[in-house]
């Protein structure tokens, strides 16, 4: 039987988003963030894992979603990135919330993200999945963020492995 790939999936803005989950590190509550002056849009700020500072980004905001208010449910999900000059740097995404580790529907196959011309990013998508009947969007988490936000990113931000 062939390995079947697993997705952490979460909400943000009533929409379902999945990411591999090889690239989760680990799912925190929500806390207090620390936020940095003249910080890239999106970007709110470094929280305190394990005595090493974890750069925290807004899914809302990377996806071009309004701004939310926080829940019980709200959590930062640590992750790694792999950018092409500074290789893999630990970062947190703030969600509405995370569903499950999940396998997709149709033995994960995927729709190709739609074209609505060259104005619309869709480069961090890598496709569409179906995951009990509802459509899952499958985020390509090293094209999510922008060379600049990456930039801003300290070198303090990487846990030990």
């Amino acid at each position: 039987m062939a390995d079947t790939a697993q997705y952490v999936t979460m909400g943000v803005a009533g929409e379902i988003f999945a990411l591999p989950v090889e690239r989760v590190r680990e799912i925190l509550e929500n806390r207090q963030i620390s936020r940095m002056p003249h910080a890239p849009e999106g970007f709110l700020g470094v929280i305190d894992v394990r005595n090493h500072s974890v750069s925290v980004f807004d899914l809302r905001a990377q996806l071009g979603f309004e701004t939310g208010e926080d829940s019980e449910n709200t959590r930062i999900v640590v992750l790694t990135v792999v950018t092409p000059d500074r290789g893999e740097i630990t970062v947190g995404l703030k969600t509405d919330r995370v569903f499950e580790v999940t396998v997709l529907d149709d033995d994960g196959a995927l729709d190709p993200a739609p074209v609505a011309g060259p104005a619309w990013k869709t480069s961090c998508v890598v496709g569409l999945g179906r995951r009990n009947g509802a459509f899952v969007t499958l985020l390509d988490i090293d094209r999510l963020f922008s060379v600049q936000q990456m930039s801003a990113v300290s070198d303090g931000s990487q846990l030990a492995a």
